[in-house]
């Protein structure tokens, strides 16, 4: 299984085989995406499947300074 979504899928997925279409459609729904140099979405199945990305937590801020 790969990575990204292929072409078919997402297809199947926005119910539009034209560029613009697909990306309307993520952009609609919410669904993160990023368009490759052709002009093509590209979709991550996490982005889909609902699993959750590595999100790395934010690190807390602390003083370098001696108590």
């Amino acid at each position: 299984m790969s990575l990204c979504l292929t072409r078919d899928e997402l297809a199947e997925l926005t119910r539009s085989k034209l560029k613009a279409g697909q990306v309307a459609f993520l952009r609609k729904n919410g669904i993160r995406h990023y368009v490759d140099a052709h002009g093509w979405p590209v979709v991550t199945r996490a982005a889909v499947e609902g699993r959750e990305e590595a999100a790395q937590a934010a690190p807390t801020w602390k003083p370098h300074k001696a108590a």
